[in-house]
């Protein structure tokens, strides 16, 4: 803890990288621990629900799958998210690039997000483009439909689809301007995600997971504990 928090003082281009175990802590839950997504009992694996090839065959299961799991709306940031925005005001911060698509980090403040994956507040007509809120999506019977007849797809990246290049692009500058990457809150398994860290190219890459990663050796400092105990110490 002492040299994670010299580092962090000594640093002025902190990028964030984070997965699901950020939000764990506002109540949302993940996908891969014990009490995750993949470990429930569906009808389909949950990585088959929320596919595109699904989403397109069978709509109505996928939207009964996905505002039941996915659609964590009533939410608020944990003390992770808002000392990120802290560091952001301060001028530490650089950028938070995220895994997650529940829209925490802005709430608390964040304003240099990339969300690799998208996010559910962001809701989009398949045929016009009409923008919709999470709302619209989570009080509507059966397929959510636009105006025009189209089916309202929530902004997220379903499998089999790929991540958004601008957003990608600009995850990857982040990162290899970084004087500090802060990984934490994630397995470093889901790709093309994961494989983003080896832009680093500084020599102050922390890892902070309950978990080991399959980054463990690669990284400069290891710390396998929950992020609120850590966050809560800087």
């Amino acid at each position: 803890m002492e040299t994670l928090k010299r580092w962090i003082a000594e640093s002025n281009r902190i990028v964030f990288f984070g997965g699901a175990g950020v939000s764990t802590e506002s109540g949302i839950p993940d996908f891969r621990s014990v009490d995750g997504l993949y470990n429930q009992k569906f009808e389909y694996p949950p990585e088959t629900i929320i596919s595109h090839s699904f989403f397109r065959r069978d709509p109505e299961y996928f939207f009964r799958f996905y505002r039941e799991k996915m659609l964590p709306l009533g939410f608020e940031p944990n003390i992770t998210h808002k000392k990120l925005a802290q560091w952001e005001a301060e001028g530490k911060l650089s950028a938070v690039v995220t895994q997650n698509i529940d829209g925490l980090h802005q709430k608390a403040g964040s304003k240099r997000v990339y969300e690799l994956h998208g996010s559910v507040l962001r809701n989009y007509c398949t045929r016009c483009h009409q923008f919709y809120p999470a709302e619209f999506i989570r009080d509507c019977p059966g397929v959510p439909k636009c105006a025009c007849g189209g089916i309202v797809k929530p902004d997220v990246v379903l499998y089999e689809e790929s991540l958004d290049a601008e957003t990608l692009e600009k995850s990857i500058e982040a990162i290899q301007a970084a004087d500090l990457l802060l990984v934490a809150g994630t397995s470093l398994t889901v790709y093309p995600a994961a494989g983003l860290i080896r832009y680093y190219r500084g020599d102050r890459l922390v890892l902070i997971n309950r978990d080991e990663t399959p980054y463990d050796g690669y990284a400069n400092l290891v710390l396998h504990q929950s992020l609120g105990s850590v966050f809560s110490q800087l």
